[in-house]
């Protein structure tokens, strides 16, 4: 077979491994090593594991990823969840739909903390759900809000999800974390919109207000205790931006920095302290395996030549970037319908990112626009993830009703792909300043 045929019947291959649950990382080392063995030989595949391992292994700007995701895990098992919905909840529970958008901003609050759309989703369900049932709203709109709600955290950084496209493409990975923050901030004011206008038309989702009217005097003694935290990001972020931090330096400030908050909150029990570490090094292991995998099946996939053949063919298109562009997101949403986000993110990556810059884009806004449509799929089904996250702590609502819900959100995520399209400008503004 010619390069380009054995790169296509790999690239098949890896969806059928995938079909039969393989894990995503494993699946694209098998097939990656059976195709580099193919196209040079099985004494240059084995070189070529080894070297990979150890060179991914030991990168130093890996460790971000492990930093990262314990600074979430101390949060999370601390009960920050619940200190940020009932500050939220004071403010803006009174307004019709009120919980729903508090469920929201919980989730990007969250989410500038944790980087891990699991942990924010599982959180809110068994947070936000038993008290919007308390005020009888309906499960269609309460699971489809806090299902939604990953897609914000998946975008505000630390995003595990962002770094991983960084290490693919060899991006800034500061820039990257810098540049998901204003479209995560507006994908978070978009689904608040989205839920003001389907409570408008259709009250009954959400018929009764919380009567209690919370005095101001409670509404700041809530609120004043989410202000360590937001000092803690403001410090990881800022350091980040301003030249002061790598991004695996601003990972390790945050990751002590939630440590010390949740020992001195006293809400971090010995055993979750514990459940922190071994879920760190279970989540970090995974993804290690993911990059290993990644970085073989990207080398044989560039061996394949496909990429090469792909941006010629391309480029002898006598069409606008923007259709190419357009062609782009149509793929990401319809295989983000069967397969998992990060196998997208792994599979993908390699192929169109050497093609996108090639036409004129941005690598930075490039990869925000990856994160978009990737977290479409995360609310599509059959696959979507954070709607089944969402139904595995909410065991009484049926998957449809959860997948119907997110629907409109769903729809908000579209517009946001489509100005930041129009407006790359969101994107790359911040990352241009940084120092």
């Amino acid at each position: 077979m010619s390069p380009e045929m054995t790169g296509i019947v790999g690239i098949v291959l890896f969806f059928v491994v995938l079909a039969f649950k393989m894990q995503i990382g494993l699946s694209m080392l098998f097939v990656g090593l059976l195709g580099f063995a193919y196209l040079s030989s099985p004494k240059a595949m084995l070189a070529k594991l080894g070297m990979d391992a150890f060179a991914n292994a030991s990168v130093h700007a890996l460790s971000v990823i492990p930093l990262f995701v314990l600074m979430g895990l101390f949060l999370f098992h601390a009960g920050l969840g619940h200190e940020i919905y009932k500050a939220l909840y004071a403010w803006i529970g009174r307004v019709r739909g009120g919980l729903g958008m508090a469920t929201i901003g919980a989730c990007g609050v969250f989410g500038a903390l944790s980087g891990s759309i699991i942990a924010t989703v599982a959180t809110f369900t068994a947070v936000a759900l038993p008290e919007m049932r308390r005020y009888q709203y309906r499960d269609i709109f309460s699971t489809g809000c806090i299902a939604a709600g990953g897609g914000v955290d998946i975008l505000i950084p630390p995003s595990t999800v962002l770094v991983l496209y960084g290490i693919l493409t060899y991006e800034s990975i500061g820039k990257l974390l810098i540049g998901g923050i204003v479209p995560g901030i507006l994908l978070a004011f978009l689904f608040i919109g989205t839920i003001y206008i389907w409570v408008k038309i259709n009250p009954s989702l959400a018929p009764l207000q919380p009567k209690e009217r919370v005095p101001f005097r409670e509404k700041f003694k809530l609120s004043a205790k989410l202000y360590p935290v937001a000092v803690l990001f403001l410090i990881a972020m800022g350091g980040i931006y301003f030249g002061i931090f790598t991004p695996t330096e601003a990972a390790a400030v945050g990751a002590f920095g939630a440590l010390i908050y949740s020992l001195a909150t006293k809400h971090l029990t010995r055993e979750g302290f514990k459940n922190a570490l071994s879920e760190a090094a279970s989540v970090t292991g995974m993804l290690f395996l993911i990059l290993i995998g990644a970085g073989i099946f990207g080398r044989f996939i560039t061996v394949s030549k496909i990429p090469m053949q792909l941006a010629a063919f391309v480029s002898g298109l006598d069409v606008s970037p923007y259709v190419i562009l357009l062609f782009i997101y149509l793929f990401y949403i319809i295989l983000g319908c069967f397969v998992e986000g990060l196998a997208v993110l792994a599979l993908t990556v390699p192929i169109l990112y050497p093609l996108v810059t090639s036409l004129g884009f941005d690598g930075v806004w490039f990869g925000i626009i990856v994160i978009i449509m990737i977290s479409i799929g995360t609310i599509t089904p059959p696959v979507g993830i954070c709607v089944y996250v969402t139904a595995g702590v909410a065991k009484d609502v049926p998957l449809g009703t959860i997948f119907k819900g997110a629907v409109p959100f769903w729809v908000a995520k579209i517009i946001l792909a489509i100005i930041l399209t129009i407006f790359p400008e969101i994107v790359t503004f911040l990352p241009s300043l940084m120092k």
